[in-house]
């Protein structure tokens, strides 16, 4: 078992699964807006849209775990984060709400789980099993 923390996490629903975000890599939360398709891109990169007149890559989680994708709605919303100085948002289902959990357990090793290799634990908030992404294995290009 790791250490207790008492960092924030953003929760958010992806498909039927809850994910958390460590809140200090966290710029913004927006809600959706028409994504622009850029050619030759990487395979979990959606598009690109234009935040007040910066323009960002948004990554698409589905793709980037391999499930598939639902239209977006009325709850999808854009989670703008920082990575290597720059800011990528990163399409989620819905955003639930900010928490902390008191103890995070190292995420399963197994090899079967769909997106394991992005996880930095799972931790318990109400009952319920979250798993913790780690923005730079999320990203990378590997």
């Amino acid at each position: 078992m790791l250490a207790a923390r008492t960092e924030q996490y953003i929760i958010f629903r992806l498909v039927q699964e809850k994910l958390a975000i460590d809140i200090r890599e966290i710029n913004e939360i927006i809600k959706m807006e028409p994504i622009t398709a850029v050619p030759n891109s990487k395979s979990f990169i959606k598009g690109v849209i234009n935040l007040r007149g910066k323009i960002i890559p948004v990554v698409s989680l589905c793709r980037r775990f391999g499930l598939a994708e639902s239209p977006p709605d009325t709850r999808s919303r854009i989670v703008v984060v920082h990575y290597r100085q720059e800011a990528i948002g990163i399409m989620v289902d819905s955003v639930e709400k900010v928490a902390s959990f008191h103890e995070v357990e190292p995420p399963l090793e197994s090899h079967e789980v769909q997106g394991v290799q992005y996880m930095d634990g799972i931790g318990m908030c109400a009952g319920e099993l979250i798993s913790i992404l780690n923005i730079g294995r999320l990203l990378s290009d590997g």
